[in-house]
């Protein structure tokens, strides 16, 4: 899921900015569900989206590595999990969303974006079809404004129920699939759950809706079940020689690299999907028959003509990473500013994404970034800077 639940002044993750993330207060925060299981594997806890979240337990390159390679389980727990239900539902989130709410099918995942009347992203979010209405998962720092807009705008026979009372673990990396199908069981194998499709299933007795994503870009799973069973299904995955816990530092890497922005850095209100370089949140039947989503007139009208300024990914030379906030220049020219940035562990080289003037956004557009004083030579990228390990429909 959308997993990059983050504010203006959230946390950066990252070796180099390591020092001042563990430097940050836990006072006032929440704690997770799993808080006690996190420390007693030694976690290292900071203050994130308001909550004690674990940053790292071996090292955030260690647990990057790991995941690419086995299999890696994160809590997600601080995420807003919804469920949205009432007759007329589909056409009220639609009003809301640019996603093609009507056409999910039971058990679809579908990633979207909550806008603002502009046309701007409030949040990015996961909805998937339940039997019993619509499942939405939203990121944790924005998720009492996304409650608060939804029941603002949402019509008075629609009920919407913040499900506080429910865990969210990730399980992700090439050897999740298997590790996972020794403990799940339910109506139906879960061989057949692709990429963006979900179902609900027992782990280990315990009652679970498990759905084929993720914010890593690795191949993986989603599990959301009771608060209280949480600490069992982390301790029988964990078991496995194959799963260790990563924390949020290594989500952040695995994410960067995997083209998947973060709420409140890449993506915020006086940013458009186009802008975004989401086009594809915008469905063809939202576009062609429905038009009737926030800001529709601009966003397309930008997907038509181009906007103004383009989300694109960076490379660049060198070791030295640039971070959120670094200026892009081409030659003298200001064009544009970093939102995320790092060293790829998997890549072993410096990359970034940021927004700059359409002109520049081309593959191939050789760039400046200014980081300290001193001027890195970057080139405009093809992201995702590491490849999707999806599994969709139909793969072997």
């Amino acid at each position: 899921m959308t997993e990059g639940a983050a504010s203006k002044a959230g946390l950066r993750f990252g070796t180099a900015a390591l020092a001042t993330e563990s430097a940050m207060k836990e006072d006032s925060t929440e704690k997770l569900p799993l808080d006690r299981w996190h420390r007693a594997r030694g976690a290292r806890m900071v203050s994130f989206a308001g909550y004690a979240m674990p940053i790292q337990y071996e090292g955030i390159v260690a647990e990057h590595l790991w995941t690419r390679e086995s299999a890696g389980l994160f809590d997600v727990s601080h995420m807003g999990q919804l469920l949205i239900s009432g007759d007329g539902v589909d056409e009220a989130l639609e009003k809301l969303i640019p996603a093609d709410v009507k056409g999910l099918t039971l058990g679809q995942q579908k990633y979207s974006l909550l806008l603002a009347d502009g046309g701007g992203i409030l949040d990015d979010l996961m909805l998937s079809r339940w039997p019993g209405g619509i499942y939405m998962v939203v990121n944790g720092a924005v998720k009492y404004d996304d409650i608060a807009h939804l029941r603002e705008h949402l019509a008075d026979e629609i009920t919407l129920n913040h499900l506080e009372d429910r865990a969210l673990l990730a399980l992700q990396g090439p050897k999740a699939f298997d590790v996972l199908r020794r403990h799940a069981t339910g109506e139906w194998p879960l061989e057949a759950l692709v990429f963006m499709i979900g179902g609900h299933f027992q782990i280990a007795g315990v009652d679970a809706w498990i759905s084929r994503s993720g914010y890593t870009g690795e191949d993986g799973f989603e599990i959301s079940m009771a608060s209280d069973a949480a600490e069992h299904i982390a301790d029988v995955l964990c078991a496995e020689p194959a799963v260790k816990p990563i924390g949020l530092g290594a989500r952040d890497s695995l994410r960067l690299e995997a083209d998947l922005p973060l709420y409140g850095h890449d993506l915020d209100p006086d940013t458009t999907p186009i802008m975004a370089a989401l086009n594809f949140t915008v469905g063809s039947r939202r576009r062609r028959e429905e038009a009737n989503f926030p800001g529709a007139r601009r966003i397309l009208n930008e997907r038509e003509k181009g906007a103004t300024t383009r989300r694109v990914g960076l490379s660049l030379e060198g070791r030295l990473p640039a971070r959120e906030g670094a200026e892009i220049y081409a030659g003298d020219l200001l064009v544009g500013k970093i939102t995320s940035g790092g060293f790829s562990p998997t890549l072993q080289a410096p990359i970034a994404m940021g927004y700059v003037e359409t002109p520049y956004s081309v593959v191939g557009t050789p760039l400046e970034i200014d980081v300290r004083g001193k001027r890195l030579k970057a080139i405009v990228t093809k992201m995702p800077f590491v490849p999707h390990r999806y599994h969709r429909k139909g793969a072997a």
